[in-house]
């Protein structure tokens, strides 16, 4: 196979679900959130919103919402100090705001790994944003009417690196000549 320190990175990222507690820094989260905003999209339409959450009182808030939609009596966001929500065009306005929004969240999370940092992609946001409340606190983030929640990260520094990912499975893809 071809040696290269992309490809090694795409195969060594993991979900991370325990972090410090220590706020990651300006930078880093600079260059995750740029990382994102160089993902492709239709017609380089650049529809995604991208927020990213460090005030704990807010971060609280979000987290509370998603354990409800969730159903459990855990953290959603595994204790991470920064929560990173990306938000896109309805589909019914956009036909590849879903897309979109998934590559967005693709990109911060490779890059996210490439710097070190932890991440894990995290559910539940178009169900969030759709109620009243998540309406509300979208205008509140100052985003315009009309997105819904495609995903969000939980990021920081892991507590622990899984080391070895599942075995892939058999004829995961195909060549067709």
């Amino acid at each position: 196979m071809i040696e290269n320190i992309v490809l090694d990175a795409l195969k060594t990222r993991r979900s991370i679900r325990k972090y410090k507690k220590e706020q990651i820094a300006d930078e880093e989260l600079k260059a995750v959130l740029e990382a994102g905003t160089y993902a492709p999209t239709g017609k380089g339409y650049q529809d995604p919103w991208i927020v990213a959450v460090q005030n704990p009182e807010l971060r609280a808030k979000i987290s509370e919402m998603n354990r409800i939609i969730w159903g459990r009596d855990v953290d959603p966001f595994y204790g991470a100090p920064t929560f990173i929500l990306v938000f896109a065009s309805n589909p019914e306005k956009w036909a590849n705001s879903v897309c979109d929004g998934t590559l967005v969240l693709g990109n911060m999370m490779n890059a996210a790994h490439a710097i070190g940092l932890g991440s894990c992609w995290i559910n539940r946001e178009r169900e969030m944003f759709s109620t009243p409340e998540g309406e509300a606190l979208m205008k509140e983030m100052g985003l315009p009417e009309g997105l819904i929640g495609i995903g969000a990260l939980a990021l920081g520094y892991p507590e622990v690196v899984p080391t070895h990912a599942k075995a892939r499975k058999e004829n995961y893809y195909r060549i067709i000549k």
